[in-house]
C-alpha cells in the first residue's frame, strides 16, 4: 500500500515546519511547497521540498501532482504592525495564492484540501466565546488581513459547491513557540516574542500597545500543529470547520507581567501604555466544544511551561 503523501505550502514556517515535524514522525511522505521568503525559513531533512511560487498556476499545478491531502498554511502573514503596512499586498497575493491552489488541488483530485485559516476571521464578533457557526451570523472582519483569510475559507466552501473538492478548516488561536522571531520593528511579529525581546533587552517601564486590557488565548505551536493534523486525518472533519486553540484567556498586561518574571527582572514591574493600532482587537476567544466533542483533541502544553521555554530559547538566539 502507497504511504500517504502530504503536500504543505508553508512548511518551512513557524507552523509548517512543526506540522512537518510532527508527520514525518508519524511516517507519511511530505512534500513541502515554499519560496523560502522568510529569512527564518530552513530547509530540514526527511522532506521532499518544492522551492515554488505558489501564485506561479503552471508550478503549482505540478507541485500538486500525486498528492492525497494539501495543508494550506502559505501566506503573507505578521503581527499586527504587519497587517496596517501592508494591507493591498496581504490581500492581493493571498487570493492569488488561494486561486492558484485551489485549482491546482482540483486538477490533481486530491482527496482534500485542509485550508489553515485565522481567528482574526471572528475580528467583528461580540460573541464569546466564538463558535464556529458564528462566522455565517457575525459582520465580515475589517482588516484586510482578516477578511482575506475569511475569504479562503469561501474558496472551500465554493469548491466544493462546484468541483466537490473535500475540504476542512482550521482556525488557530494565537500559536506561541519557539522558532518565531521578534520583529524589527514593534507589532510586526506577534505579541510574545515582541515582548520577551523587549523586556530581555532592558525596557523600563515596558511599552504596551493600547491599554494592556486586549486579551487573547494562547496556544503552543505542538499543540496547533497537532490539531490540524487530527483535522486533516480524520473522517469526522471532511467539510468542517475547526476552533483549533486553548481557550485559556490572557490579558496582555498580566502576559507581560509573567514573562518579566520569567526573564528574571530584579526591576518592579511597571509599563507605559502607547497608542495602539486600529486594527488592535479587544477580545479574541474561542469556543474549543466542537473539536473536543467530534475528534477528541484539546490543547496539552501548561501555557507557563510553554513561556518559560520560548525565554530560554529566545535568551541564546537574541545573543548570537
Amino acid at each position: 500500500m502507497r504511504t500517504m503523501r502530504i503536500l504543505v505550502t508553508g512548511g518551512c514556517g513557524f507552523i509548517g515546519s512543526e506540522i512537518v515535524k510532527q508527520l514525518l514522525a508519524k511516517g507519511y511522505h511530505v512534500v513541502v511547497a515554499d519560496n523560502l521568503s522568510k529569512p527564518e525559513s530552513s530547509i530540514k531533512q526527511g522532506y521532499e521540498l518544492i522551492q515554488v511560487d505558489l501564485t506561479d498556476k503552471e508550478a503549482t499545478e505540478k507541485a500538486f501532482r500525486h498528492i492525497d491531502i494539501c495543508i494550506h498554511l502559505a501566506a503573507k502573514i505578521g503581527g499586527i504592525g504587519y497587517f496596517h503596512k501592508y494591507p493591498a499586498t496581504i490581500l492581493s497575493e493571498n487570493n492569488k495564492m488561494y486561486s492558484s491552489v485551489f485549482e491546482a488541488a482540483v486538477k490533481n483530485k486530491i482527496k482534500r484540501m485542509v485550508y489553515v485559516s485565522s481567528s482574526m476571521v471572528f475580528e467583528s464578533t461580540a460573541r464569546f466565546p466564538s463558535k464556529e457557526e458564528d462566522i455565517k451570523a457575525i459582520p465580515p472582519p475589517v482588516s484586510s488581513y482578516g477578511f482575506s483569510k475569511l475569504v479562503g475559507e469561501w474558496y472551500c466552501h465554493s469548491f466544493w459547491d462546484e468541483y466537490k473538492l473535500p475540504y476542512s478548516i482550521c482556525r488557530p488561536f494565537n500559536a506561541y513557540g519557539i522558532n518565531e522571531f521578534p520583529g524589527q520593528e514593534i507589532g510586526y511579529a506577534h505579541v510574545i516574542p515582541d515582548l520577551v525581546k523587549k523586556i530581555l533587552s532592558g525596557q523600563h517601564p515596558l511599552q504596551l500597545l493600547g491599554d494592556g486590557q486586549q486579551t487573547r488565548c494562547f496556544t503552543h505551536v505542538s499543540d496547533v500543529a497537532n490539531g490540524i493534523i487530527t483535522v486533516a486525518l480524520s473522517p469526522e472533519a471532511e467539510n468542517e470547520d475547526f476552533n483549533v486553540a486553548n481557550p485559556e484567556e490572557v490579558k496582555i498586561v498580566e502576559l507581560a507581567e509573567k514573562i518579566w518574571k520569567i526573564c528574571g527582572r530584579e526591576e518592579e514591574f511597571a509599563v507605559e501604555y502607547t497608542r495602539g493600532f486600529t486594527y488592535d482587537i479587544k477580545r479574541r476567544v474561542p469556543d474549543t466544544t466542537k473539536i473536543q466533542t467530534l475528534l477528541g483533541w484539546k490543547p496539552q502544553v501548561n501555557f507557563e511551561t510553554g513561556l518559560q521555554e520560548v525565554v530560554t530559547w529566545l535568551k541564546k538566539e537574541l545573543q548570537k
